[in-house]
């Protein structure tokens, strides 16, 4: 599949109405249009739907025979989607992420990933943007489950624009996909078109002097922000979007552990297991450096409260970063 081709805005300039108009939104509003789009092309593209609402009116109204919805069943989901796979249909299985990887973990470990099967699992209500329902719909465990299944690649889009261009990207991939999105629209990273390519992070950023290595819109955006005031600072640091988890772009990773002072990591995830483990993993096996992870603390929040409420409340936020990066570049003492 191939990227859209939309005009770019000139660097500096507020986008035009039409990339506005198209990503402004939700990120999964735009891969629902992208799915009917992708299978208005392919009749094996079928959406497996587990009751989350839309999907029934923007999908099967229009292509009926491509629809199935399996109710709130999510380990049915999985194994109704491993067997379409089986038989040469390209599911894309639909439910909220707390669900997929740990109500139906047995089914995606199982049927999906053991198999090897070309399941799209697309995930809503990741990490803490369903944080208006309270602590049973964080998803803040999901990436350290998912990466660990043999054959499973795992994406986490940073905005609308990446998530329609991860979904083409991904179209044809042979064996299963994780897409990990949020809830509500959240800040466009992207103003322009760009290549997407999966498993290799896109640098956002120059620096040389310490590496920010995030995943998930607000982790990315709150990078950028950093950036901005790092430099402000006098400190140059590097942003890398780190829209693959699985397969992770090592040689990124290890470009930052040579190059710069050290790594700060920024996730709407816990710290243990996500992102953060992923590239210490890399970076302690080959290029060892100091790694300073930002992520959800070891507990569960209790409160109701909006998205980027709850992350700063759990430590994620631009400050935590500049204070991380500061101290990577200048040690106390």
């Amino acid at each position: 599949m191939t990227t859209p081709t939309i005009e770019a805005a000139p660097p500096g300039t507020v986008p035009e109405p039409d990339w506005q108009e198209r990503y402004g939104v939700a990120s999964r509003d735009v891969y629902r249009r992208t799915l009917v789009e992708l299978a208005r092309e392919d009749p094996r593209v079928f959406c497996v739907d587990s009751d989350m609402g839309g999907l029934e009116t923007l999908f099967g109204e229009e292509l009926p025979a491509q629809y199935v919805n399996v109710g709130i069943a999510e380990a049915n989901l999985m194994g109704v989607s491993a067997g379409m796979a089986a038989t040469g249909l390209l599911p894309y299985a639909h439910t909220i992420s707390g669900f997929a990887a740990t109500r139906a973990c047995e089914q995606l470990k199982v049927d999906v990933a053991g198999n090897d099967l070309p399941v799209r699992v697309v995930v809503t209500h990741a990490g803490l943007s369903a944080g208006h329902y309270g602590p049973t719909h964080h998803a803040v465990d999901d990436l350290a489950i998912v990466r660990t299944l043999p054959n499973m690649t795992v994406v986490v889009p940073a905005d609308a624009v990446e998530t329609e261009y991860a979904v083409r990207a991904t179209a044809d991939l042979p064996g299963p996909l994780f897409l990990r999105l949020g809830r509500a629209a959240t800040p466009l990273v992207h103003h322009e078109p760009y290549e997407f390519r999966l498993g290799e992070a896109r640098l956002l950023r120059a620096g040389d002097d310490v590496t920010l290595v995030a995943t998930g819109p607000y982790p990315v955006s709150m990078a950028l922000e950093a950036h901005e005031a790092l430099a402000g600072m006098g400190i140059s640091a590097r942003v890398l979007n780190m829209h693959t988890i699985k397969p992770l772009d090592r040689d990124a990773v290890l470009r930052a552990a040579r190059e710069t002072a050290g790594i700060v990591t920024v996730e709407d995830h816990l710290v243990a297991g996500g992102l953060g483990a992923a590239v210490a993993e890399v970076v302690t096996e080959e290029a060892p450096c100091r790694v300073h992870r930002i992520g959800v603390p070891d507990r569960f929040f209790d409160h109701v409260a909006d998205e980027r409420e709850l992350l700063v409340e759990a430590g994620v936020s631009p400050e935590r970063i500049i204070r991380a990066a500061a101290s990577l570049v200048r040690p106390a003492g």
